[in-house]
C-alpha cells in the first residue's frame, strides 16, 4: 500500500503543479488582453483624435487662405445668387461679405467691357457659365458699388460639377486686378500700333505709285524694269501685312480687337466659306473638299461619343473666325505643293470640332508645343522660301480664346498637318432663344 500511496501523493501534487500553471496562463493572459486593450484603445482614440485635428486644421487652412488670399473669390449658387465673397472681392465690388450673400451676382460685379463698353447680357461671364456649362476667362472692366473707382480685372469663372450626379452646382470666380499690368500693356501696345499706323502710311504710298507704274495706261516701262517693279510691289504687299498683322496682334494681347458674337450655324457657315476658298487652292492645282461628320475627325479632342448630325450652333463673330479660317488654309495652300485641302466639321452634345487638312510638308514635333507663340515661325527650308509673320496663328489662338475654345494642330513630317478647333456647342433651343434675343437688343 506503501508504493501506491508514494505514487498517488506523487500524482496529485503533479496535477495541482499544473493546475498552478494553467491558472498561471489564465491570469496573466487575461491581464495581458486588458493592456493590450487598453493600449490599442487608446491608440485608436488617438488616431481617431489626430484626424479629426488634421480635418479640423485643413478646414481652418482653408477658411485662412479664402479670408487672406490678394485675389478676389465668388461663388455661386445655379440660380447665380452669390453664396461666398471673400474680402478681396468685397473690397473691389463695394459690397460687404454679409451683404453680398444671397444677392444675384449680376448686381454684386458690375462688369463692363474694358473699353468701358456694356456687356450683352446675353454674353454676361457668369450667365454663359451657367448656360453653357463651359469655363470663361477675360478681361474685364470692374466697377464698385458706388462706382467711385474701377479696376481692370482677369475674371475666370469655371463650372462647378458634381461628379456624382455630373449636375451643375453653381460657379466659382477668381478676380484678380491687373490695372496696373494692363496700363503698361497699353503703352507697349500704343507704341507698336502707333509705329506701324505711321509706317504703313509711306508704304501705301509707294505701293500706289508702283501699282501706277505697272498701269499700262499710265507709263509705258520695257519688261525688265515691270519685272523690278513687279518684285517691288509684291514686297510693299508683304510690308503692309506685317505692319496689319503687328496691329492685329497688339489688340488681341490688350484685349482691343473688335469682337461681336453672334448665333452662328457653322455648317453653313463654313460650307459658304470653302466655296470662296476654293480658287486659290485650284490655282495652285490643289483638290478642295468640304465634308460634315465624323469622318477625319479628332475623337479625343472632342471627347468621344456619338457625332451628331447638324445643325452646329456657336457664338462667335462671324467675321473674327473667317480671319482664322482663312489664316489656317492659307497656310496649308502655301506649304503643299500637291494633293489635298480638306475642311471638315463634326461635334458632339457639348462641342463643335472643325478642321483644316493638308498634304503639306508637315511640322517637326519639337516645334508643334511652339506654334502659337508670338513671332514663332519653323526654321526649315520651305518656311524661309515662303516668308510669313509668324503671327498669324498667335492672333488665330487669340480669336479662338475670345469664345472659350481651343486650337491646336497634329502633323507628321512628309505627311501634312491637320489643324483642329474645338468651339462650345450651343443646343438648338439655346439657340433660338439667344437669336430672340440679338432681334429684341437690336
Amino acid at each position: 500500500m506503501q508504493p501506491i500511496n508514494n505514487l498517488f501523493s506523487v500524482l496529485t501534487s503533479q496535477v495541482a503543479i499544473l493546475l498552478g500553471v494553467v491558472v498561471a496562463i489564465i491570469v496573466v493572459s487575461v491581464v495581458g488582453y486588458a493592456v493590450w486593450k487598453r493600449r490599442y484603445s487608446s491608440k485608436q482614440s488617438q488616431q481617431v483624435s489626430q484626424l479629426s485635428g488634421q480635418l479640423k486644421g485643413k478646414q481652418q487652412q482653408a477658411e485662412i487662405l479664402i479670408q487672406t488670399i490678394s485675389d478676389g473669390l465668388i461663388v455661386t449658387d445655379t440660380e447665380g445668387k452669390v453664396s461666398l465673397l471673400n474680402p478681396a472681392a468685397a473690397k473691389m465690388t463695394g459690397w460687404s461679405v454679409d451683404e453680398a450673400i444671397g444677392i444675384d451676382v449680376r448686381l454684386v460685379t458690375k462688369l463692363q467691357m474694358e473699353d468701358g463698353k456694356e456687356i450683352n447680357p446675353i454674353m454676361y461671364p457668369f450667365r454663359q457659365v451657367l448656360d453653357t456649362h463651359q469655363p470663361y476667362s477675360g478681361v474685364l472692366l470692374l466697377s464698385d458699388r458706388e462706382a467711385k473707382t474701377q479696376h481692370v480685372v482677369s475674371l475666370v469663372i469655371t463650372p462647378v460639377i458634381l461628379a456624382t450626379a455630373s449636375e451643375l452646382a453653381g460657379t466659382v470666380a477668381v478676380l484678380r486686378d491687373v490695372s496696373d499690368a494692363r496700363q503698361e500693356e497699353h503703352r507697349r501696345a500704343d507704341f507698336i500700333s502707333t509705329a506701324s499706323h505711321e509706317m504703313r502710311t509711306p508704304v501705301a504710298a509707294i505701293e500706289g505709285y508702283l501699282a501706277l507704274a505697272l498701269n499700262d495706261k499710265v507709263s509705258k516701262i520695257d519688261s525688265k524694269a515691270r519685272d523690278f517693279l513687279l518684285k517691288a510691289h509684291e514686297s510693299t504687299q508683304r510690308l503692309g501685312n506685317l505692319f496689319q498683322d503687328l496691329l492685329t496682334s497688339a489688340k488681341a494681347e490688350d484685349g482691343r480687337l473688335v469682337n461681336h458674337p453672334i448665333v452662328t450655324e457653322m455648317g453653313e457657315f463654313l460650307e459658304q466659306l470653302t466655296e470662296g476658298l476654293r480658287f486659290a487652292a485650284e490655282k495652285k492645282g490643289l483638290l478642295m473638299d468640304f465634308t460634315i461628320g465624323s469622318a477625319g475627325s479628332n475623337e479625343k479632342g472632342i471627347g468621344g461619343g456619338k457625332v451628331i448630325k447638324p445643325l452646329y450652333y456657336a457664338l462667335i463673330d462671324p467675321d473674327r473666325m473667317r480671319e482664322v479660317i482663312t489664316n489656317l488654309f492659307d497656310n496649308a495652300v502655301k506649304y503643299s505643293e500637291t494633293g489635298k485641302i480638306t475642311i471638315g466639321l463634326t461635334g458632339n452634345d457639348e462641342l463643335i470640332q472643325f478642321f483644316i487638312r493638308d498634304t503639306g510638308h508637315g511640322i517637326p514635333a519639337d516645334d508643334i508645343p511652339h506654334l502659337f507663340q508670338k513671332f514663332y515661325r519653323v526654321d526649315n527650308t520651305s518656311t524661309r522660301t515662303t516668308g510669313g509673320t509668324g503671327l498669324g496663328l498667335f492672333i488665330s489662338r487669340k480669336i479662338v480664346e475670345l469664345y472659350n475654345g481651343r486650337i491646336w494642330v497634329e502633323s507628321k513630317l512628309k505627311e501634312g498637318s491637320t489643324f483642329y478647333i474645338n468651339l462650345p456647342r450651343l443646343s438648338t433651343q439655346k439657340a433660338m432663344e439667344l437669336q430672340t434675343a440679338e432681334t429684341q437688343a437690336v
